[in-house]
């Protein structure tokens, strides 16, 4: 969800749009690498241990792009982006794609020259706060220290939301995610408000989660995706189905565990199509007719790496919400495979 200021750095970062090869599925081949940009240190979603090994939600994806394009899972370099330059760095070619809890927005859509390849997560905007100042709703945050990311889509809605409410909003202003986090572990600020999907992994993160809440509200629509730069065609359409193959292997129900079995067995020609079995679809995007196969090969399906990165028996915690398939009262829905 972070950003610039939706004016200012879009012209600059617009400009640098074209800076980078236009077939970008020929250079990662050439290159035999992908380069993902993802969020320096968010856990569940993308983090390195100790030993500079990446896992989470969005590290899955980059690797399921890899599998499906250059047959190897780990063929992945991560580039950690931050706040200020991640669509620069991905206008000027310095990744192939960005996968960074960003949100799909009007102006990042058309001046900034991106392309969002589909939606991973539909996410919102909430608030954190300590248990013992007893608070229950966002309404009663008037007057309160809130810590948010300067120039964020985050400062934006909060600024709208009290504006709207005609509550007095006493904003603490700070750089980055760790920043945000360290000042209300400090007490400088007695909420700190971004995503509902962020404050659910910082909150895993304390020493003393049960000490802090996340209030019900949502005030903002933050649905989020990955990202490539505009004019890429044939690249986009790569990415683009990869999400959708891992969100129709859930559907239906592909996993990690029973592919094989269903690739020989299957009599369902979605799921022909799907793995490759019949119709080669791989050919109309570049790759070979087992490229969805080996993407849900490397992590499983959606709901497989959902449940394994973030879901309700992780420390995250987080509910599949409007996140399930739309068959089980969610928005996850891939158009189909034919």
């Amino acid at each position: 969800m972070i950003a610039w200021t939706i004016l200012g750095a879009m012209t600059a970062i617009g400009l640098a749009a074209g800076a980078a090869s236009a077939d970008v599925l020929a250079d990662v081949k050439a290159r035999d690498e992908l380069l993902c940009g993802v969020n320096p240190g968010l856990a569940g979603f993308a983090a390195p241990d100790a030993n500079g090994n990446w896992s989470g939600f969005d590290v899955a994806f980059c690797k399921a792009v890899a599998a499906a394009v250059l047959s190897d899972p780990s063929k992945v370099r991560f580039v950690p982006t931050d706040l200020e330059s991640r669509f620069q760095i991905l206008n000027e070619g310095q990744v192939d794609l960005l996968v960074r809890n960003s949100t799909w927005t009007f102006s990042r859509d058309t001046a900034l020259k991106l392309e969002f390849t589909g939606l991973n997560y539909y996410d919102g905007q909430g608030f954190m706060v300590r248990k013992e100042l007893g608070l229950t709703s966002v309404k009663e945050l008037e007057n309160v220290s809130i810590c948010v990311q300067r120039g964020s889509t985050s400062a934006q809605n909060l600024a709208d939301y009290f504006r709207t409410h005609g509550m007095t909003l006493a904003q603490v202003d700070v750089e980055s995610d760790a920043e945000g986090e360290r000042r209300y572990s400090a007490g400088d600020c007695q909420a700190y408000t971004t995503d509902a999907s962020a404050l659910a992994a910082t909150r895993a993160a304390f020493a003393d989660p049960q000490n802090h809440i996340v209030l019900p509200e949502i005030i903002s629509k933050e649905p989020l995706g990955p990202v490539v730069r505009q004019d890429e065609g044939e690249w986009a359409d790569v990415v683009r189905w990869v999400l959708f193959a891992l969100i129709a292997a859930e559907e239906y129900g592909v996993t990690s565990k029973n592919i094989e079995e269903l690739v020989k067995s299957s009599g369902n020609p979605e799921v022909q199509r799907l793995l490759g079995v019949s119709d080669n679809l791989g050919a109309m995007i570049g790759l070979d007719a087992a490229w969805a196969r080996r993407a849900i090969q490397a992590g499983g399906n959606y709901g497989e790496i959902f449940a394994a990165n973030i879901g309700e028996q992780t420390p995250i915690g987080l509910a599949r919400g409007l996140n399930a398939q739309w068959t089980q009262g969610g928005l996850l829905y891939a158009p189909p495979f034919r």
